[in-house]
């Protein structure tokens, strides 16, 4: 098969495992509605409110996960170009789930997964951004928009100097720009607070 028809069913394959919600699966099985807790979100974030932290991170590892195991397989089977679709297109499913007539969680552990399926060696400033951004603002929002910016940056920042070539650096700035549009509201009231 073709280039082409190959990175269309890793996208379609990435978008659809994405699109499955661990947070909503998990909720319901303790009779919780994470319409009705917190943000509302159904998200790993949500899910430690509304279930306890022990849930969120479990919840938080399967997201991660289906981030991973599209970008990685693919990445592998394929190529880097078609693991770096199928791991964006698990970021978008999870963010735009047709499960959840449109609704997602914001993007955060899916993100990492997909970065750690194809190109890890992004993951450790990212990680490092998140960490500090989450202990000085207390918020793990504000934590996932900051780190956003930072896997935008290390993304550029590797194409320029010949660690990473473009296919990365798109990768890197399209992950970005999905989770900061997630995170949009949580900035603004981080600026005007």
């Amino acid at each position: 098969m073709s280039a082409v028809i190959w990175w269309t069913v890793a996208a379609a394959c990435g978008y659809l495992l994405g699109s499955i919600n661990p947070a909503v699966l998990v909720a319901r099985v303790f009779g919780k509605d994470l319409r009705k807790v917190g943000s509302g979100n159904p998200g790993a974030t949500n899910v430690g409110r509304a279930l306890g932290p022990k849930w969120a991170v479990l919840v938080g590892f399967l997201d991660a996960l289906k981030g991973f195991v599209p970008a990685i397989t693919f990445g592998l089977l394929v190529g880097e170009i078609a693991g770096e679709i199928a791991g964006l297109a698990a970021v978008l499913g999870h963010i735009t789930s047709p499960f959840l007539k449109g609704r997602g969680g914001k993007g955060v552990s899916t993100t990492l997964g997909a970065i750690l399926g194809v190109q890890p060696w992004f993951a450790i400033p990212v990680l490092i951004a998140f960490g500090i951004g989450v202990a000085v603002f207390h918020r793990v929002g504000i934590g996932a928009a900051i780190a956003a910016v930072v896997l935008a940056v290390t993304g550029v920042a590797y194409w320029q100097i010949g660690w990473a070539d473009g296919s990365d650096a798109a990768f890197a700035v399209a992950l970005a720009g999905l989770v900061l549009g997630r995170h949009w509201r949580n900035i603004v009231q981080a600026i005007r607070r």
